[in-house]
């Protein structure tokens, strides 16, 4: 009603709209401009002015004043009705003024507004539902009546005439707010299941969002760990550039005090060959005889037998001592490797040796127990029957396990057949489908099939992988306190297959599976 009100006192007397741009005369009353300016201009002839709304009079032609409060109301007031107009349903009875309709006669093809539905029918066949301007979709098609009942068999609403003669007679029908309870209920237990999924994406978000922030802070650690690693490896490297340095410059300068103390023996033979050859030339026998020849005949043969062992250095030395050179740059090296291991925590395992106890009978051990190849089941391969090994499944476990640090193996494949390689638990079962490496949730294995397909498998899901492998030797990392168990192939540069991330409970074992002839899988040493 306040709604109608407002409306009344914005529509101008004249056009009944409401006001465009109005205007107010001297008594007060307010009209279009178009409107008021087109009744002075048939007033002109009569000498006289008077209000359309008032009859007030006036002998000049009124000025008239623009109202810019009222201009905004009725702006303001068409602006608002236009987007309630857009989304609402009015009274069909309503003329004057729209009106939101609260029900839609389905009978009568009318909407309603609270007053009219008062005095609406009330008989049966007066059907109300909520307001509507689509009728056809609530009435039958074929006969034009009023949708009551839905038929189960054909999966639609149906009319009275299509359930008693229509192609619907004998179907399983029902009324229309049972069939609607029904699929409520069977929404209802969608929506509860589509909650436990939504909780269950939640769960993962957040544990993969828990994940992300601690990969963020364990990047963050590595980053800065590696930076002080490279500084660290730099500086070492400088100090054996200079103790490499060092060892060059020595064996030179060994070769220059060599010629040093050749050219001081040379002066000093040459000093002593000049007195012999002068004692050599005296006439006087007596002072030959008491000069003492012998002393001097000794420090030349001793400078003699000096010269020689210096010679015998230099051809010893001959160019520069390169292996010397070679064994001290490699051995620093060599300790920097050692130094960089140790910064890094990750251990090689290339002891780990396979168990001979639970190697299946149509698998053979190398001596080594580093490698293990596909045969066939002989009698003579002398396996003893134990609980421990596997019975129907070419796998082998190594004797080793591991429930904690990090380590890695290095290992080779042949480049055909069947074979499977990841970690276990030794609590896998020995026989049946559930002892296959991948098929439970007791071990996880990169696979190669025999169509030279990769995957990854853990509890019986496999998941296939796209990159194009093409060397055959890998590396399996084991991270077990940091759940982690990666795949990388061993090519240039290094190349990352797949990473599980799991919550290990048991010591793991090495496990491989080979099938297929000439097939082998080898610890890299």
């Amino acid at each position: 009603m306040a709604s109608a009100d407002l409306r009344d006192e914005l529509t101008c007397s004249i056009c009944l709209n409401i006001f465009t741009d109005p205007v107010t005369l001297r008594c007060g009353h307010n009209f279009c401009l178009v409107c008021i300016d087109h009744v002075m201009e048939t007033q002109v002839g009569l000498g006289i002015y008077s209000c359309p709304a008032c009859r007030a009079r006036f002998t000049d032609r009124p000025s008239l004043h623009s109202n810019i409060t009222l201009r905004n109301i009725a702006e303001h007031f068409l602006y608002f009705r236009q987007e309630e107009a857009e989304g609402a349903i009015f009274c069909t009875h309503c003329i004057n003024s729209p009106v939101p309709a609260v029900k839609s006669c389905l009978h009568c093809e009318a909407s309603l507004c609270d007053n009219h539905l008062r005095v609406h029918s009330q008989s049966q066949e007066h059907v109300l539902c909520e307001p509507t301007t689509n009728f056809s979709k609530r009435k039958c098609p074929l006969h034009n009546e009023v949708l009551k009942y839905y038929c189960s068999n054909d999966r639609t609403c149906i009319c009275v005439t299509c359930c008693l003669t229509g192609d619907h007679c004998g179907h399983k029908v029902e009324p229309l707010n049972k069939a609607s309870q029904k699929k409520k209920a069977t929404l209802k237990i969608i929506l509860k299941d589509l909650f436990s999924l939504s909780k269950e994406a939640d769960e993962r978000l957040e544990n993969t969002q828990k994940r992300s922030r601690e990969v963020q802070e364990k990047a963050t650690d590595i980053k800065e760990k590696v930076c002080h690693l490279f500084t660290d490896i730099k500086r070492q490297l400088e100090i054996l550039e200079t103790k490499v340095q060092a060892e060059i410059s020595r064996q030179e300068n060994h070769v220059s005090d060599l010629i040093r103390q050749l050219e001081i023996q040379k002066t000093e033979l040459s000093l002593v060959i000049c007195h012999i050859e002068e004692l050599c030339n005296m006439t006087d026998p007596l002072t030959l005889l008491q000069e003492s020849v012998a002393i001097q005949f000794r420090h030349a043969e001793e400078m003699g037998n000096k010269v020689q062992d210096d010679d015998d250095k230099l051809s010893y030395i001959g160019d520069m001592d390169e292996g010397l050179i070679s064994e001290t740059f490699h051995m620093g090296l060599s300790d920097i490797m050692s130094f960089v291991k140790r910064q890094i925590y990750v251990k090689e395992n290339r002891c780990t040796e396979l168990d001979e106890d639970t190697v299946a009978n149509n698998l053979l051990l190398s001596v080594d127990k580093k490698a293990v190849f596909w045969t066939q089941k002989l009698p003579d391969l002398g396996h003893v029957e134990l609980p421990v090994r596997f019975q129907n499944c070419s796998q082998v476990l190594s004797m080793e396990s591991f429930c904690f640090g990090r380590h890695y193996w290095d290992i080779e494949t042949s480049k055909h057949g069947e074979w499977r390689l990841g970690v276990s638990y030794s609590t896998i079962e020995r026989c049946g489908d559930h002892s296959y490496l991948g098929c439970n949730d007791k071990s996880w294995c990169l696979c190669r099939s025999n169509n030279n397909q990769y995957s990854v498998v853990y509890d019986n899901r496999e998941i296939k992988l796209s990159q194009n492998i093409s060397h055959h030797k890998f590396r399996l990392y084991l991270d077990y306190y940091g759940s982690r168990l990666s795949f990388y192939e061993l090519c240039s540069p290094i190349r990352h297959l797949y990473t599980f991330i799991a919550e290990f409970t048991e010591p793991l074992h090495v496990a491989f599976y080979v099938c297929g002839v000439n097939t082998f899988v080898r610890i890299s040493y």
